[in-house]
Order: structure tokens, then C-alpha cells, then sequence
């Protein structure tokens, strides 16, 4: 598997998962933290992209979520990690982003990563 992506809502995920279909990825999409058992069958796949619900629960739960999902990525042989965020940034007050970014941060054990809150298909772009 080239890519594990993990979506913080599943429009997001889909969202990500047509785009790599039509970019001619043998994409899955699946929707829940995905169970160990299923690392070998996601290992087929160019990009699994992960549909949570983790926008707007606690981060606690969002963090725990994401982090699950990053261990099958990995146990199926995600090369690399893709965190779909948000792109409005306007969930919750606090919001998810910055807790599970740095998380993630840790469990790759990477020192920093690029935040690009933009997705110019729908409109959404960086400015200044």
C-alpha cells in the first residue's frame, strides 16, 4: 500500500477517495477504525482511506480513533500517512486538528509536518 489516509469525516474521506480513484489508485474506503484482522486485504490496495466521525467528538477519543487507524495503516504497509482534515477548520471551538496532528506527530516518531488547510476542487483555498 502506497498511501493510508485517515479522514476526520467521511464527505472528507470520499471526498479523497475519488480524487485517488480518478488519479487511477485502487483505492478502498472504509468507514470506522479498521480492525487488525484486515491489514492483509488492505494491503492489496494502492490507498485505503479511513472514514471517521472524529470531527467533533472529544479529543481524547479523536486522538484514540486515529491513532487505532494509523496502527492497521501501518501494520497493512501504508508507506505513508495522510491525515484529511477539515478543510474550514470550523468544527468546534477547540477542534481535533492540532491534538491529533500532534499525535500522530508522535506515534511516527517525525518531527513536524505541513498543515494545508485547502482543498481548490471545492473552492477552498490558502490566502495570505
Amino acid at each position: 500500500m502506497l498511501l493510508g489516509a485517515i479522514a476526520d469525516d467521511l464527505t472528507g474521506a470520499t471526498d479523497l477517495a475519488l480524487m485517488l480513484v480518478r488519479g487511477g489508485m485502487r483505492t478502498i474506503q472504509v468507514i470506522g477504525v479498521p480492525v487488525s484482522g484486515d491489514a492483509e486485504k488492505l494491503s492489496e490496495y494502492d490507498a485505503v482511506v479511513v472514514a471517521l466521525k472524529s470531527r467533533t467528538i472529544a479529543a481524547d477519543e479523536a486522538i484514540r480513533q486515529t491513532l487505532a487507524s494509523a496502527d492497521v495503516l501501518r501494520e497493512a504497509g501504508a508507506h505513508q500517512l495522510f491525515f484529511k482534515y477539515c478543510s474550514t477548520f470550523d468544527s468546534t471551538d477547540k477542534g481535533n486538528i492540532g491534538p491529533v496532528s500532534e499525535a500522530l506527530l508522535d506515534f511516527l516518531k517525525v518531527p513536524l509536518t505541513l498543515a494545508c488547510p485547502a482543498f481548490p476542487a471545492n473552492g477552498r483555498s490558502v490566502y495570505q
